[in-house]
């Protein structure tokens, strides 16, 4: 098996990934973080679809892992300034550099315990490094070894950030399925 992680910029290959089952389903898009709440509520099913199309007219929304050319695996990064968590009173700043944020990863049924979630946090790293980005940081789970409802599971775990080399940075007051979150760096100077 070889997983290739690459920018997310093929509409119907994000689709896979993060769109509903249904076109009339209102539901994730993984635009929770990536756009106001206001607009993110207001939108009802096909009209999430088009707006993440229109969005791919301006570059990548993440990173997609493959399989052979099959779409496995989504992350989400993007710089913290253009995210939701630039203002979020949930997870603190930690300082005024210009990091970037990793919120979402998400690895399709049938090819988990791959190491693919691994593959897109590494990717997502030099993603954003390659940008510029002096740190990227995640809020993943601070699950201490319990078990994790894979629909909440997004953010991630702390131990797959460790192993990536991400540091705890700071404790936050953001719980995700009963767990804590905490934010994690992973700097580049």
């Amino acid at each position: 098996m070889t997983i290739e992680v690459r920018p997310a910029t093929v509409f119907e290959d994000v689709r896979t990934l993060v769109g509903p089952k249904r076109p009339d389903a209102s539901v994730c898009w993984c635009l929770s973080y990536r756009i106001p709440s206001k607009i993110n509520n207001k939108m009802r099913g096909q009209e999430r679809g088009d707006f993440v199309r229109n969005l791919l007219n301006d570059g990548p929304l993440g990173l997609l892992a493959y399989e052979d050319d099959e779409p496995v695996g989504w992350a989400a990064v993007a710089p913290r300034a253009d995210t939701t968590f630039a203002r979020n009173r949930k997870i603190p700043h930690v300082d005024d550099l210009p990091v970037w944020s990793l919120w979402c990863i998400r690895v399709r049924p049938g090819h988990r315990g791959q190491g693919i979630s691994h593959a897109l946090i590494e990717g997502a790293v030099d993603f954003a490094r390659d940008r510029g980005a002096p740190a990227v940081e995640a809020y993943p789970l601070d699950n201490q070894g319990a078990k994790v409802d894979l629909t909440m599971a997004y953010a991630g775990i702390r131990k797959n950030f460790e192993a990536a080399g991400f540091t705890h940075a700071a404790d936050t007051t953001s719980t995700l399925a009963g767990h804590p979150r905490i934010l994690m760096r992973r700097s580049f100077e």
